[in-house]
């Protein structure tokens, strides 16, 4: 029953004659503790908001038996209640655009599936351009969401005061149109979600406190109520403003905050009643705030800026008008290593646009072994609330970096010694040398959309690796030691290439069941049944606990120890390499005594290390592994030694350079759970006549045996200032038929150059394709692969009397 007349409702402003549409506590249905109680499950859910209600809708739906979810309150008590509710289909990184279109189409059908009403309009929502820069991003933008199925548009300003006839277009430049979004009643979405979960033979038990789990050896787990024990197969935790309690009980930190919120509801606007079709939602990017129509009036809410907006250790306010939202750093999905069959789903900034999707792709994920496509773009980094939530609106530029609350605890040896000689990045936690200054340069970071201030200096440090030797800190790389009786044998099941001989290192990808590439590692098998297994910053738990999980599953007689923490790591690469390290180590470091694709242990200067002969540079090089706490000593004693050689430092953005011209793939970009290794050209590394049967390889002998519909390809162009990164789409003929998966300016040709995916039929050499940068579209050829020969290459053709290309 709503209120005939009040001055507020949820601690919100709504009309005299109506409340804000929002069921109130005294309103709900009356708590329901199911009737049927068990004290076994295959999945118990912690948290009845609406990720955890989608959750056990989609693990029911798809067949699971047993599934229950406790919730200690009742259904929506939470954040999911006082929810704006928004739905878009927009969002700036790549497969979280899947999340957001899987949960509106399920939201479109869902009262037809269950019989509950949704609340779901589908006005479509314009987010407005007020200034040049914000033109460029909505450009940008709109070549990375050309090649997804969601609908999207760069209107201009007749269009928009079209559709939002009551705005003042003074300063309205262009707008990005979504036609398919809205808004949705966070409860009665719940409660349809609750109604699916039922119907398919879901346990809903609330109210039910979870006071305490306890894991079993087995793996399964006791989760303990007042009104008796569960054991389960696996617990997930959503339970949003309270995960950090549940994660407490068996000893993990959620690194959550609440942050405070505020939306207000006016009442009636002559204007808007007037109206004859309800207005989009509108995002006013530059003012922050978002606004939609609520009956005939306006629902208001901002995005407070770092300074004004406030942070809460606790969730209970002092009746405020207030909707708390937890943030992660836009992280939905925390993966932790070291607790066996726990799940969680939290700290969710938009919990409801990501319910459907999330539920979805978790469910999946349970049930198949492996997520239906990669979302390393979640990957857990460390929490920044306050910046996380404050940076809302800003402008999304290529190559972001946020700075608060670094550096981290996780800095190389070399940080000290670095960080006032160049633009650091953030890498998983650990800042990395971007690119370094010189006199005269222009200092600092200063994002862009075209080519910026590191553009020069990165091609003075590309030139530096070509022609001298460069050095690079490479201590961010996950790096692990597997060792152990049957270390061999567990490798030999998780990778599709052989294992190497001791002392020698190679390139090898563990898959998925389905044959996708789950993970690209170097490894080098240092002493007999001890391996050295290497990947990139960003990938360290992502691969971790799939080794773990494999070694545990399989019964493997193996010990695996995380030193990524323990070890730093120094790159040293070009033609002058050999010769600087010669200086400072009595092993010969000569082509034939320590041959491409070796490893050792020697001293160099009396430091112990670990050098590997490779370089993601593809030049002549070495990376050496050593104690952390003697970085900065090996590194002053190479860059002494190096001094006749004219020896200088580089950073990521130039490796990066130096990799694509040399064709080198990379995780995450050219392959990742979403691509399998044929059709990223991975044909070399994949042994599918080795005898073991490694995960993926029956999957990967069908994808063969079927063919490829797309493979990728390597392309060059001619641009304006603006070079590819990745992400953009590609065209032939009118139409998107692919995208690009990285790109970058290739200083030795002196024209942009990018990797794409693209229909097999169009993957021949000499096929002529456009790629759209900045709302162009650009002439682009595919090439042959490399642009410039690896240093190993380039000498075996000039012993045999060839020519090194360039």
């Amino acid at each position: 029953a709503r209120p005939p007349a009040a001055s507020s409702c949820c601690g919100l402003l709504f009309p005299a004659n109506g409340s804000c549409g929002k069921w109130h506590r005294e309103e709900k249905p009356s708590s329901f503790l199911g009737t049927k109680w068990k004290d076994t499950a295959e999945t118990v859910i912690i948290g009845g908001g609406c990720i955890g209600v989608s959750l056990a809708y989609h693990l029911a739906k798809a067949g699971m038996k047993d599934v229950i979810l406790l919730e200690k309150s009742e259904l929506t008590a939470g954040s999911t209640w006082h929810a704006a509710g928004l739905t878009t289909y927009f969002h700036p990184g790549i497969n979280l655009k899947k999340i957001h279109y899987y949960s509106i189409k399920l939201y479109e059908k869902l009262e037809e599936e269950t019989g509950q009403a949704v609340g779901f309009h589908q006005p479509g929502s314009i987010r407005i351009a007020s200034t040049p820069t914000r033109v460029d991003e909505f450009k940008y933008q709109m070549t990375r969401a050309r090649w997804h199925p969601t609908e999207q548009y760069l209107i201009g300003p007749e269009r928009i005061q079209e559709l939002f006839p009551i705005l003042n277009m003074e300063k309205v430049l262009a707008g990005l149109y979504n036609p398919g979004d809205g808004h949705i009643d966070p409860y009665s979405l719940t409660m349809a979600l609750a109604a699916g979960a039922r119907k398919y033979g879901a346990l809903l038990n609330y109210p039910v406190q979870v006071t305490n789990l306890s894991p079993r050896s087995d793996g399964t787990w006791e989760v303990e109520t007042p009104h008796g024990i569960i054991r389960t197969n696996r617990i997930v935790n959503t339970a949003g403003f309270w995960a950090r309690e549940i994660g407490t009980m068996i000893g993990l930190h959620h690194p959550l905050i609440p942050v405070h919120h505020q939306y207000v509801v006016t009442s009636t606007i002559p204007e808007v009643k007037a109206l004859k079709m309800e207005l989009p939602v509108l995002r006013d990017l530059e003012g922050s705030y978002y606004l939609r129509q609520e009956r005939d009036g306006l629902l208001f809410g901002p995005y407070e800026s770092q300074e004004k907006m406030k942070l809460q250790e606790s969730w209970v306010t002092n009746g405020a008008a207030m909707a708390m939202v937890p943030v992660l750093k836009q992280a939905d999905i925390i993966n932790t290593v070291g607790v066996r069959n726990y799940w969680v789903a939290i700290g969710f900034g938009y919990g409801i646009i990501h319910a459907g999707g999330v539920g979805k792709y978790l469910s999946d994920w349970i049930l198949d072994g492996e997520p239906p496509f990669d979302l390393i773009e979640l990957d857990p980094n460390p929490t920044k609330a306050r910046e996380s939530y404050g940076f809302n609106n800003i402008v999304g530029y290529p190559k972001e970096e946020r700075f608060a609350a670094r550096p981290t605890e996780r800095i190389s040896g070399l940080y000290e010694v670095l960080k006032s000689k160049c633009s650091m990045g953030f890498h998983a936690g650990w800042e990395q040398p971007h690119w370094f200054y010189k006199p005269g340069d222009e200092i600092g970071y200063k994002p862009s959309f075209r080519r910026t201030n590191w553009f020069e200096p990165v091609g003075r440090e590309y030139k530096q690796v070509m022609e001298k030797v460069g050095v690079i800190d490479l201590t961010p790389f996950g790096k692990f030691i597997v060792k152990g009786n049957d270390s061999v044998k567990l490798l030999d099941h998780l990778f599709a290439n052989v294992i190497p001989k001791v002392g020698a290192t190679n390139i090898s990808h563990m898959l998925t069941p389905r044959g996708q590439v789950y993970a690209e590692l170097t490894v080098s098998h240092l002493s007999p049944g001890e391996f050295l297994l290497v990947t990139g910053s960003g990938s360290e738990l992502h691969d971790l606990r799939w080794i773990e999980e494999e070694a545990l599953k399989g019964g493997y007689n193996v010990e695996i120890k995380n030193i990524t923490d323990e070890m730093g790591v120094l790159g040293i690469a070009g033609p002058f390499a050999r010769k600087v390290l010669q200086k400072l180590t009595i092993e010969d470091l000569s082509d034939s005594a320590f041959k491409f694709l070796q490893s050792r242990h020697i001293k160099l200067s009396d430091i112990a290390a670990t050098a590997i002969r490779i370089s993601y540079s593809g030049e002549l090089g070495w990376e050496l592994y050593h104690r952390k706490e003697d970085s900065a000593t090996l590194y002053n004693v190479i860059m002494e030694a190096g001094q006749e050689e004219g020896i200088d430092d580089f950073g990521t953005y130039a490796l990066n350079a130096l990799r694509l011209e040399k064709a080198f793939r990379a995780w995450g970009a050219e392959m990742n759970c979403d691509t399998n290794p044929l059709e990223a050209g991975l044909d070399y590394f994949i042994k599918l006549n080795k005898p073991a049967d490694f995960i993926g390889k029956q999957a990967l002998k069908q994808i063969k045996e079927k063919g490829l519909k797309r493979r990728l390809v390597y392309l060059t162009f001619e641009t304006a200032n603006v070079d590819p990164e990745g992400n953009e789409s590609v065209w032939h003929n009118g139409r998107v038929v692919g995208n690009t998966t990285s790109g970058n300016y290739s200083y030795s040709t002196q024209q942009s150059l990018a990797f794409a995916y693209v229909p097999t039929e169009l993957s021949k050499v000499g096929q002529k394709l456009e790629v759209e940068l900045l709302g162009k579209n650009y002439s682009a050829t595919i090439v042959e692969e490399p642009l410039v020969l690896t240093e190993q290459t380039r000498t075996r053709l000039q012993k045999k009397g060839g020519s090194a290309k360039v």
